[in-house]
């Protein structure tokens, strides 16, 4: 830097700051136009303008409560510009000053309220920072008060807006271990104030995610219908279902339900009717709130129907907040550039990749395929975390839990001693190379969770719980992906059966898929290696990212807006602290 530059840069404003020293002092009357002789004295039009310091940085956050939790960003941020004002150039506010107050008007739009952002009166201190004299001297210290506060402002609302309100880490009631969003938020400030570039929509004020987005859209569909009433109730009164060729005044409630906001003709005999069309419309109704689509309305359809609007309205409100939780970049650049997505309350698995497979690109991943899964029951949950899956697994033994030893094995063999072999199960040390341990050497009415001190496991084959083939991702919760004998289960609409691992529809598919650039492992060898019946590890030539998450509200592709059951209470404990 030029050492003039640096001299001006700091006399320059010192002297102007002692000249209003020096005239505050003189000025006996008190006469306020006194400030514009600093600039007549100088011979200028306007004061040059205004830096900051970090005394006045801590002396502006002491008196706005809310903002302390931010002062450790607003120092990072304003010591790495040596101090100087970030929302203004040349004396004057830069147009992005005005866009982010736009940006708090709207924050209801975002499930967020305004009320907790708009700290500061900037309308009124624009307004007087307009009115004043290029050469006024209070012109300065208002220059500090607004760029002070618009910088504050931002962390408040941008700490909301892209890492959420709630922070999951720190609510040991909210389960939730997905990798954090790091978003550095004095970094996104610059890129809105054109200091840096980034191909993160931080200029736009703008969401991460398409899924977020989707949902925000929702979210304004859905308070615009609220606004016209909502929609009908149903009530069958005696009837316990309604179903194609019924023909009630019930019907009439369910073509308003599904039609709310539309226009229906009560006293027209056909809109008594339960007809194709309706039958149609219940059908869809039923698929995008994960219902057996038999077309009958009554027990869960009709549970779910008759779930009020301002509910819904929550439940999206919620599910964007999740979507705050979530990485902006979803796959590491070290990563094999595709990821696993498992939304634990839909029951279903998606596979995501980029076609180019070019880490340094930021673009949506295309989805490739999709599958049926099998999650926890609630006294087992399937938990909610990230991890990196390393290994297939073929012909797997399955290594039973201690506490499904204690739980389960314990009890049946005290029934019956020859549970395990009917099991096609062993009891083995847990070495490097296991030794069998003969089952009837062990006192099974003594045996706990904890003192158990071998593994019980089942050998490979078409009974093994595991079925043919599971993929790791190592994880303290001992939580994987794997296929499995009872397909029957599949066939269910909510699929809450496991001991918390992931059953899969279509495992051998996913395995062939994610072997595909190891010609080694081709589909034959797959399929041979599986039949000849012995455990074989293969390690992945990079790694991938898994994510198993808790989405009881998303918009598909199609645009249509899903809606599931909280089958683990996650969405309840969430509102307590969203809302409350």
């Amino acid at each position: 830097m030029n050492p003039y530059h640096i001299k001006s840069k700091i006399f320059y404003p010192f002297i102007v700051l002692l000249l209003i020293f020096v005239f505050s002092a003189c000025n006996k009357s008190g006469d306020k136009k006194d400030g514009n002789k600093i600039g007549e004295m100088l011979g200028i039009k306007e004061l040059p303008q205004a830096t900051t310091d970090s005394l006045y940085i801590k002396e502006y956050i002491s008196k706005k409560p809310a903002f302390k939790a931010y002062d450790d960003l607003m120092y990072l941020f304003y010591g790495e510009r040596d101090y100087s004002l970030a929302w203004f150039r040349d004396n004057e506010l830069i147009p992005e000053a005005q866009k982010f107050l736009t940006t708090l008007d709207d924050a209801s739009k975002e499930g967020l309220d305004p009320k907790k952002y708009k700290l500061v009166d900037f309308k009124t201190l624009f307004k007087k920072y307009e009115d004043m004299s290029g050469q006024d001297s209070a012109r300065l210290e208002l220059q500090q008060q607004i760029d002070v506060g618009l910088t504050a402002s931002y962390f408040n609302y941008a700490s909301d807006f892209y890492r959420g309100r709630v922070n999951p880490g720190e609510v040991g009631s909210i389960d939730w271990n997905v990798k954090k969003n790091k978003i550095k938020l004095h970094k996104a400030l610059q890129t809105i104030l054109k200091e840096r570039e980034s191909t993160y929509p931080y200029y736009e004020f703008e969401a991460l995610h398409k899924g977020y987005i989707d949902l925000r859209e929702t979210l304004q569909k859905y308070r615009d219908l609220q606004e016209k009433g909502g929609w009908a109730k149903v009530e069958l009164g005696k009837a316990k279902v309604l179903e194609k060729g019924d023909t009630a005044a019930a019907v009439i409630q369910l073509r308003k339900r599904l039609n709310p906001g539309g226009v229906i003709n009560v006293n027209d005999p056909k809109m008594r009717l339960f007809d194709d069309a309706l039958l149609a419309q219940v059908k869809e109704f039923q698929r995008l709130h994960g219902l057996a689509e038999d077309g009958k309305v009554g027990g869960n359809t009709l549970r779910m129907m008759n779930v009020p609007i301002e509910d819904r309205i929550q439940q999206i409100m919620m599910n964007m907040e999740r979507w705050r939780w979530i990485p902006k970049r979803l796959v590491p650049k070290s990563l094999d550039q595709k990821y696993i997505w498992v939304n634990i309350p839909e029951f279903k698995l998606y596979m995501y990749e980029d076609p180019d497979n070019d880490p340094e690109a930021e673009r949506e991943y295309k989805k490739t395929f999709e599958m049926k899964v099998i999650v926890g029951k609630e006294l087992n949950s399937t938990p909610i975390f990230s991890d990196k899956m390393e290994f297939i697994v073929l012909a797997p033994y399955w290594n039973v839990p201690n506490s499904i030893v204690e739980k389960e094995i314990k009890p049946a063999m005290l029934r019956n001693p020859n549970y395990l072999e009917g099991a096609d199960m062993e009891i083995v040390t847990k070495e490097k190379d296991p030794k069998p341990i003969s089952a009837s050497s062990i006192d099974w009415a003594s045996v706990t969770e904890k003192n158990f001190p071998y593994m019980v496991r089942q050998r490979p084959g078409p009974t093994n719980s595991l079925g043919n083939i599971k993929f790791l991702f190592p994880n303290s919760y001992n939580v994987y992906l794997h296929d499995t004998p009872a397909d029957a289960l599949f066939n269910q609409t909510e699929r809450g059966f496991s001991h918390g691992c992931v059953r899969l529809e279509k495992p051998i598919e996913l395995g062939e898929y994610l072997l595909k650039d190891m010609p080694e492992w081709n589909a034959q060898r797959i399929r041979q290696t599986i039949e000849d019946g012995e455990e074989t590890w293969i390690t992945l030539p990079k790694k991938l990212q898994v994510y198993l998450v808790y989405f009881t509200s998303w918009v598909d592709e199609d645009g249509k807006v899903h809606f599931r059951d909280d089958i683990y209470g996650h969405d309840k404990k969430l509102a307590k602290e969203y809302f409350g």
